[in-house]
């Protein structure tokens, strides 16, 4: 077998792969995108896109719901029509996802090639029955739902973050292993689908990376809208209980198993390196499978290797995919050297209403032990989710005490994932908050209230 050689290829054509192959398009470099799936990754095929489409379901059938409150009616009871929910998602998956790939086959001196990619030696790949290499190999590996080592696991069927969008009918009592991120974004758009839902946290809180009134506060939106929360959820296991399954979630106590027609694992990710055949190549890889790279998402291990997205463990998200690629291209063709440690930590969770996050969380600006000012206002305070009928939540700041300069924030509100990015802005421009402090803000939005906020500002205790 005659080996090809390329001047760069990239393996995964989820978020950066794809803008890394079309910038060495623009360089006149012969590229190889390789893909063994969907184009278009994690984010166009089972995370981003879909959910957040699902999301748009959920909110319209929660808002229909409530037309008493709003001044109308709709003749009859608000039902969720899975399928055509499904068919909607699907179409707008399919719409990205063919975007992808034509942009990928449009591009010029690449060729995208559909197969499973694994190296056989140093910046070598077998793909079907071809062998490639080339000088820069980019490895947009991605991730996969991480499956727990429970007792009955294997036993029961169960669900992930994939599988779940492919439901045609509403879950009777879907029961949710995991209060984080991903499993509660699908708790509040099933429990307004219309299914009974049970989140089950083995951490005595939710979200126990984030400060406690951010977890309490979202407890109580979900709570409120009926979904059950049992945290602190020991001694997991999965079992059959006639048609159903049941979740035993307590070892301590007498906690009687919850039973459920559905069960949703959530519990984390782990990325898509097993099987790549990384030993070959001397790539370096964690206990948990990431690619260990430097600050410019290099390879420690192997020369000219980039490792980008989730498979490098330096971001989970859509957009710290693609600012790896912004870091990698500026790199090698722009000479200028961005670091992964320049960005700002920023995600959301989008619950409705959404919570987003920028920076430090106040529990870690508290144990840093570092001069701080603090800021909090309930949602009840903004005119403009008052008129929404939205006031659940809060907006929170802190600031550095000395510089004046934010350190971290928490808008658990309407709006609250678009409103962060004023904050967030400031942060990177490195501005004291009195920027936003004296700026006027357009009558009537959320954000106009983020002056008002920092303009409280009091020491942190």
């Amino acid at each position: 077998m005659s080996i090809e050689h390329y001047d760069a290829i990239v393996v995964g054509a989820g978020q950066a792969g794809p803008a890394i192959a079309a910038r060495c398009s623009r360089e006149g470099l012969r590229t190889a995108i390789i893909e063994r799936g969907p184009f278009g990754g994690t984010c166009v095929n089972v995370g981003c896109v879909p959910t957040k489409t699902l999301v748009a379901s959920a909110r319209a059938i929660h808002l229909a719901r409530r037309g008493a409150e709003f001044g109308f009616a709709t003749g009859g009871e608000v039902r969720a029509d899975m399928a055509r929910i499904k068919a909607r998602k699907d179409g707008i998956v399919e719409a990205s996802r063919n975007g992808v790939e034509s942009w990928m086959r449009g591009l010029k001196h690449t060729e995208a090639i559909v197969g499973e990619a694994r190296f056989t030696a140093p910046r070598t790949l077998r793909v079907n029955d071809r062998e490639l290499t080339a000088p820069r190999i980019f490895l947009n590996l991605g991730g996969r739902a991480l499956v727990p080592d429970l007792p009955g696991v294997h036993d029961v069927p169960t669900l992930d973050n994939r599988t779940v969008m492919e439901l045609t009918e509403v879950p009777e009592h879907l029961v949710i292993i995991g209060g984080s991120y991903i499993g509660l974004e699908f708790a509040h758009l099933m429990r307004r689908f219309g299914a009974q839902v049970t989140v089950v946290e083995k951490s005595p809180r939710l979200l126990p990376r984030e400060d406690e009134d951010v977890a309490d506060g979202v407890r109580a939106i979900l709570e409120a809208e009926g979904i059950r929360i049992d945290t602190g959820a020991e001694c997991l296991s999965l079992s059959h209980r006639g048609a159903r399954i049941a979740v035993g979630a307590a070892c301590a106590t007498q906690i009687p198993p919850i039973e459920g027609t559905h069960v949703l694992l959530a519990v984390g990710r782990r990325p898509n390196t097993d099987g790549s055949g990384l030993d070959s190549a001397g790539i370096q890889t964690d206990a948990r499978g990431f690619i260990v790279v430097d600050d410019q998402c290099r390879s420690v291990s192997a020369e000219g290797v980039w490792a980008v997205g989730d498979c490098n463990g330096r971001g989970a998200f859509t957009h710290t995919a693609w600012n790896d690629h912004e870091i990698v291209v500026a790199n090698l063709f722009d000479n200028d050297p961005r670091r992964i440690g320049d960005r700002i930590a920023c995600y959301a969770l989008f619950t409705d209403p959404p919570l987003a996050r920028v920076g430090a969380s106040e529990s870690e600006v508290r144990a840093s032990g570092r001069p701080a000012l603090r800021a909090k206002m309930p949602m009840q305070r903004v005119g403009r989710a008052r008129e929404s009928g939205e006031t659940q939540g809060f907006m929170k700041v802190v600031v550095d005490a000395e510089t004046r300069v934010l350190l971290g924030a928490a808008i658990l509100g309407m709006n609250g994932d678009e409103v962060i990015h004023s904050l967030l802005d400031m942060m990177a421009a490195g501005q004291p908050v009195d920027r936003i402090a004296r700026t006027v803000h357009i009558h009537p939005t959320v954000s106009e209230l983020v002056p008002t906020l920092l303009q409280q500002l009091k020491p942190m205790a």
